[in-house]
């Protein structure tokens, strides 16, 4: 039995639309990147992009359990002495859900030049409109 590997040129791409309403934001985000990566196929190989793209809607619905919203903070330096900034996440939420979605997917990705390949294939929409129509996504129901 041999292993099977893919090739870059041998990959189908499908795209995928994620409704994020009322989801945790963990939980999506962790089958997201799954599906980013490809895991969700058979033919995964570690060392290869075979994922798809994914769109995420109504990412201003996504939900923080517990007191998540109050007490977990993104930090960020500028780079300056003391440039440590903090934003709690509820003020993220109202001002860039995109982002909250963005950076949690990112985070769950593999912190290399094919994690950074991969997550140019996140679409994030706080609305339910987006702008990748004439990609045909077909609509992904997430547990």
């Amino acid at each position: 039995m041999k292993t099977y590997m893919a090739k870059p040129d041998s990959i189908e791409r499908k795209w995928y639309v994620v409704d994020a309403t009322g989801m945790v934001l963990g939980r999506l985000a962790s089958q997201v990147a799954a599906i980013l990566r490809g895991k969700n196929k058979p033919t995964f190989t570690p060392h290869v992009d075979t994922g798809d793209c994914v769109i995420v809607i109504n990412c201003d619905k996504v939900v923080l359990t517990g007191k998540k919203l109050e007490q977990k903070y993104y930090r960020y330096h500028t780079g300056y002495i003391g440039g440590l900034k903090e934003v709690r996440y509820d003020k993220l939420l109202r001002e860039k859900p995109e982002f909250v979605v963005y950076h949690a997917v990112k985070g769950m990705l593999p912190k290399n030049a094919l994690g950074r390949k991969m997550i140019k294939k996140l679409y994030t929409y706080s609305g339910s409109e987006h702008k990748q129509q004439a990609q045909k996504p077909e609509a992904l129901q997430l547990i």
